[in-house]
This record gives C-alpha cells, structure tokens and sequence, in this order.
C-alpha cells in the first residue's frame, strides 16, 4: 500500500517530538509498504526544526519520505500559531492534485492535534479514491475550551469544531489514541461501527540500542545517591500541566529522599523559586538529555513520577508516553492522575493517587519503602510486560495495517 499520512508536528528521533508518526512509518515500511508523511518545517515542540527554501522540501529519511512545507515560526500558543496551522493548511491544499498525481496514495491519514488537516485528507482521498482515516490525538476543539478556557463561540473554536464534525462524517474509520472517546464522537456524528483505539507506543530497539548515560549527568545522580535512602525522578517537560508543584513540595515530608527532575519547559525558572522559597535542599533539577540515553537514566532511580493537573478533559482516558518509558524502565511508578484509564493500576506497576496532594505523594513513596525488594520488582517487571504487550509499535503498525486493509 501507498500510505500518505497528514501530521503538521511529524518529527523524528533526532529532529524531536513528534515521534508517533515516524516509528508507525517505520514499522509500515518493513512490512513492504511506501510511506508519505507530510508535515510542517516549523514546529514548537521540535528540537530541531528542517530548513526549507521555497514552499516545499522532499526528503527520505530512514525509508520514509517526508514532505517538509514550509510554514511560518512562531512561540507559544497565540496568534503565530494559528497563522503556522492556517498556512500549513492553505499550502497543502494547493498541493492536493500534485500529491495525488505524484504519490499515488491508498490510505490517506490525518493526523494532526487539532483537526483541519481533514480536509486536506478527504480531498485527497476523493480525488484518488484512497481511504480516509482520522486519527484522534486530543480531542479538538474541546481540549482548547477545558484547557485553555475558549468560549465555544469564538471563531477558532467554531472553525475547529466544523472541522472535528466534518471528519467524523466523511472519514471511513477513526482512530482514536484515547480509549474512551466513543460517546463524545457519537455525539459529534461518527459512526460508532468506524471507532478504533490504538494507544500510543513504545520502539523496542531505543531500549536495546540505548547508549550510555552521559558523564555530567550520571556522576551528579550517584552523588544524591550516596546522600539519600532513596531517589524519586520526574523526566520530561516542565509544564504546568504536570502538576510539578506537587512533586517539589512533596519533598518537605521525606527529607531522606531526593527527588530529581530531569527536563526544560516553561515551569524550570518559578518551579526553582519554589524550591528555593521552602529550602528544600532535597530536590534537584537538572538539564534534558538526548531520547537515547533515558533507558541509561531511568536506570539509575528507584522510584519513577508521573503526574498532571486535575481536569476534566482526561475523563476521555490519557496515553502519555512518559509514563510508558517508565513502564518499559522496569521501576515503580507513582501516578497522579484522574482519568478516565488508570494504566499504572491495570499493569499493577505501581500506587496510584489523587492528583496535586504533595502529602500523598510522600505517603506513596514510604508505601513503597515498606515493600519487599522481590515485590518492587514484581512491579517493574509488570510495567515492561505490560508495555510490550499492548504498546510495541510492531503490534500497533499491524493493527492499524488490518483496519486499512478492512475498509
């Protein structure tokens, strides 16, 4: 099959988030099919962002071919980033018959966070009679109306929600990474019949290819460990939905245990602050390093943090990558979500608790503590089982491969 997959943020190990589309690719191309994705040169959440002169660049890159369209930079989630989507939008449908001229596709998959590249898809579709698979990561325009607190009648929300609507009309399967989504796109006029979930992934071989933890990093980490009993480690970004403000004060009810946060984000500089305003001299924050080198990281804690605001979008059920590392790192991990899913309980891998209660997090970690070393384990080893049971993107390319093949 030729499939053609739509994501504006579609990045690469190397490039930076997002990796989804990459190692879906990656597995599709082993399995003997061309693959196209097209995405945006300039996103916010790449670490290195693909230089384009002109409107477009072709490139291949580890069997996939990528096409890069050439958008405008922007910071943060204002008016610049409305115009980077409106001409990733525009360009791409001005492009539509050359890209069904040129490549030919069988499957055409949008995929971007917020839903307008559906139309992109659906014209495509149409015009090479492919499929049309919508493929959920957030549920727009919901997610920015909880979230970021829009009114459903502003005219970002009202374009968004036609776009939502218009996907799950014409669309002939829907793939939803969230798990409880089916009322919600009933609602909105999907076909329930078109409904599919496949979770977000974990690739095997960046575990058994990992390198080596860095000098810098790791001799800093076994110096805590010889000041404290324990480590509790939070990796990844340092935002607001994370809800790290719980995690550092959670700090001042177990002065024995060093808790290590590993990442940048727009939370470091008052989440410092914080630390340094209750002198918690137990928390450590320390810079990101390469996606490589995080099995090596993880490695080195025994205890591993997960947590995020209280909100009601996440009744629709969370797939958070992060959490599926530290699965996948063999460690106990503590979660403080409130969500529709509850991974950590249904692995058993880990305690789950109520989200943004620093003293529950303290009594999680000495719940840990008074556990056998054989049980601790157990946990770990649940979480990897878990993972590679429901989360190798080997077993979720074939499963999206057999829903392509069903339309």
């Amino acid at each position: 099959m030729n499939i053609f997959l739509i994501n504006h943020y579609a990045g690469s190990p190397e490039m930076g988030m997002e990796f989804r589309p990459y190692y879906l690719a990656r597995e599709w191309v082993k399995m003997g099919h061309e693959v196209t994705i097209l995405a945006a040169n300039y996103s916010h959440i790449r670490k290195i962002n693909p230089e384009v002169k002109g409107d477009m660049k072709i490139e291949m890159l580890d069997g996939i071919r990528y096409i890069w369209i050439n958008t405008p930079t922007y910071e943060g989630n204002g008016i610049g980033r409305i115009r980077n989507m409106l001409a990733f939008i525009r360009k791409t449908l001005y492009k539509v018959s050359y890209f069904v001229k040129t490549f030919q596709p069988d499957v055409v998959i949008a995929s971007s966070t917020y839903p307008s590249d559906n139309y992109v898809a659906r014209k495509m579709a149409k015009l090479s009679g492919a499929k049309y698979i919508y493929e959920v990561h957030d549920l727009w325009p919901l997610s920015p109306m909880e979230l970021g607190g829009m009114s459903k009648h502003h005219p970002f929300i009202v374009a968004m929600q036609h776009a939502e609507s218009f996907a799950y009309r014409k669309a002939d399967a829907v793939v939803s990474m969230l798990p409880n989504t089916r009322e919600h796109m009933e609602a909105h006029g999907l076909n329930l019949e078109k409904w599919y979930y496949i979770p977000n992934g974990i690739h095997l071989e960046e575990w058994t290819d990992s390198v080596p933890l860095n000098g810098n990093t790791r001799r800093t980490i076994e110096e805590i460990k010889t000041t404290y009993e324990k480590t509790l480690a939070y990796t990844g970004t340092l935002g607001l939905a994370n809800a790290l403000d719980s995690l550092v004060l959670s700090a001042s009810y177990m002065d024995d245990i060093a808790i290590v946060m590993v990442g940048k984000g727009p939370e470091k500089e008052r989440l410092q602050q914080l630390i340094s305003a209750n002198k918690l001299n137990n928390v450590f924050m320390l810079e990101s390093i390469p996606k490589r080198e995080i099995p090596a990281l993880l490695e080195m804690f025994d205890f591993l943090y997960i947590g995020l605001q209280r909100q009601a979008l996440f009744r629709f059920g969370i797939s958070p990558n992060k959490l599926i590392d530290y699965m996948m790192a063999g460690k106990p991990v503590i979660q403080a979500i409130d969500a529709g899913n509850n991974i950590v309980k249904e692995a058993r891998c880990g305690i789950d608790i109520e989200p943004e209660n620093p003293k529950a997090i303290a009594d999680a970690v000495k719940k840990l503590r008074q556990l056998p070393q054989d049980e601790l384990e157990r946990m770990g080893e649940n979480g990897r089982e878990y993972v590679l049971q429901h989360h190798d993107y080997k077993v979720l390319a074939k499963r999206f491969v057999e829903i392509m093949e069903k339309l």
